[in-house]
């Protein structure tokens, strides 16, 4: 699993295993390490970012953080994304 970034002592990650057909863009947040239910955000075409669930339950003000976070290193999260998986889809 692909570590992107971390935000204290949140990690932000791909899950290497998304399925056939692959899944939309999106990242996995999860406490300490990776987790196989961890939240998801889908990340759209324009860079924006969408909560898809919250099951790591972070709180909701590091959450606007996070999806700050994300939106913000968007462009290399989806070249990082390409790259890894070597396709492409959008939720939206």
């Amino acid at each position: 699993m692909p570590q992107l970034l971390r935000i204290g002592p949140y990690v932000i990650y791909f899950w290497s295993n998304e399925n056939t057909p692959l899944e939309p863009i999106h990242v996995h947040i999860a406490e300490g390490q990776a987790a196989p239910n961890a939240t998801k955000l889908w990340i759209s075409s324009n860079g924006k970012v969408m909560l898809c669930n919250n099951n790591s339950k972070i709180p909701e003000r590091i959450l606007q953080k996070v999806i700050r976070l994300v939106e913000a290193n968007s462009t290399e999260i989806i070249e990082a994304w390409l790259e890894h998986f070597g396709e492409i889809r959008y939720y939206c």
